[in-house]
């Protein structure tokens, strides 16, 4: 087993180097005359970019200093975005490099793009007047020389602009998905009907968030935008579904501090995600908790129209904390609605056989960075949105932060706006 582990980890940094190796032939050594600073320049970015990525990994699983985490994580995390859209970028290019190339070599051959990077001599050559007398002719050997000497210039040009536009086409995708991220989440409002909700239930609404990853890049300025979006939705109840930090208490106590201003008529509930579970769960779980929000690990509590129950997440089997659902929903009253909270969809399930007529969950991010979204689909019942497992039904958003690069690219972050309807109403 550890042979083959070894084997795997040693052809994905393979597979990582030759994609990287790609993009550095592709915009650097495609793009530059000859050595120079500017290739300097270039390769030395293609190697310390994939090691500061690795680095900011590395410093934030093993618990280095924080402040080590913060210094790495901006550029680190920046470049896993920004090396999936060049190499996606440059891969589209290949296809439109041939076709560049055609209409380059129909160009008049005097063109100045074209022949932009050809010598070109100091010296004027002299015009000769014409005369009586035939001009020599120029031996066929010497034209035969000179006439290959545009066919380089010209494999730099169009190099230069599929090069140059897959950066900036990748640029632009990660700014744009940067932004998206830092000015906060928008509120989605979805109406859910259950058939077991009283009539005094309906129009009741729950704000579910998820995915925050407070850490060394999204902080308390971040979270009090969440927190203000949250209670702009005056909900009655507000559900933290898990992934709530990246970091210990001690280092995220401050970015954290903010979530004591969550306002609902029935109080703000929390499940562990599997991020809490690399952060000190135990100690996130008693630090909610001193904020004002209620945990549910593997419990339930009973408001007047329905049962709201919540498991730990399937992360905490490792240390024993899994969820229970015969704890949470065993004994309770199958007559009565119930709303469970749970991190990853996958538990959808277990849900479907205790009874649970809705499961709010997050952790797919909707995929976050495209095309992510088709494996993320592939490792989830549901990727976002609402969904029905028999009598079950399962809402999934798509959180309201980032983990690693602060980029969502086609899956925008959201604080979902629950709506519960009887149909007794």
């Amino acid at each position: 087993m550890v042979v083959l582990v070894v084997l795997v980890v040693v052809a994905v940094l393979a597979a990582f180097a030759g994609l990287h190796w790609y993009a550095w032939r592709r915009l650097v050594r495609d793009t530059t005359a000859g050595p120079g600073l500017a290739r300097r320049a270039g390769t030395v970015l293609f190697v310390a970019a994939p090691l500061l990525m690795f680095a900011a990994l590395l410093a934030e699983r093993a618990g280095a200093p924080f402040l080590l985490q913060q210094v790495l994580a901006w550029p680190g995390f920046m470049w896993m975005a920004l090396a999936l859209y060049l190499l996606l970028a440059l891969l589209v290019g290949e296809l439109v490099r041939p076709l560049l190339r055609r209409w380059v070599e129909r160009m008049p051959s005097g063109s100045e793009e074209a022949r932009s990077e050809e010598p070109r001599s100091e010296e004027a050559t002299p015009v000769r007047p014409l005369s009586e007398e035939a001009a020599p002719v120029r031996p066929l050997s010497e034209e035969a020389a000179s006439a290959p000497a545009a066919a380089p210039s010209r494999r730099l040009f169009v190099s230069r602009i599929v090069g140059g536009t897959a950066a900036a086409v990748a640029a632009g995708t990660v700014g744009y998905g940067t932004y998206g991220v830092l000015r906060g989440p928008e509120v989605k409002r979805v109406t859910v009907p259950l058939a077991k909700l009283p009539r005094g239930a309906h129009g009741f609404r729950i704000a579910v968030v998820s995915d925050i990853h407070l850490g060394p890049i999204l902080g308390r300025g971040f979270t009090q935008r969440v927190v203000d979006t949250i209670n702009a939705t005056q909900p009655d109840l507000i559900a933290v579904v898990g992934d709530l930090v990246d970091g210990s208490v001690e280092d995220l106590r401050p970015a954290a501090a903010p979530l004591a201003g969550l306002k609902a008529r029935h109080g703000a509930y929390f499940v562990t995600g599997n991020h809490e579970y690399f952060s000190g769960a135990e100690q996130w779980v008693d630090h909610v908790r001193e904020l004002g929000l209620s945990p549910l690990r593997n419990a339930r509590t009973e408001l007047p129209w329905f049962d709201l129950a919540g498991v730990d997440d399937v992360a905490g089997e490792n240390e024993g904390k899994g969820p229970d659902f015969a704890k949470a929903l065993g004994d309770r009253d199958r007559s009565r609605a119930s709303v469970l909270l749970a991190h990853q969809p996958v538990v959808i399930h277990d849900a479907v056989e205790h009874g649970v007529d809705l499961q709010l969950s997050g952790h797919t991010h909707g995929g976050q960075l495209w095309p992510g979204n088709f494996i993320a689909d592939l490792a989830n019942p549901t990727l976002a949105g609402l969904e029905r497992y028999g009598d079950t039904q399962l809402y999934v958003t798509r959180g309201a932060g980032a983990w690693g690069p602060p980029v969502r690219v086609g899956a925008p972050s959201d604080i979902t706006v629950v709506e519960l309807a009887s149909r007794q109403a």
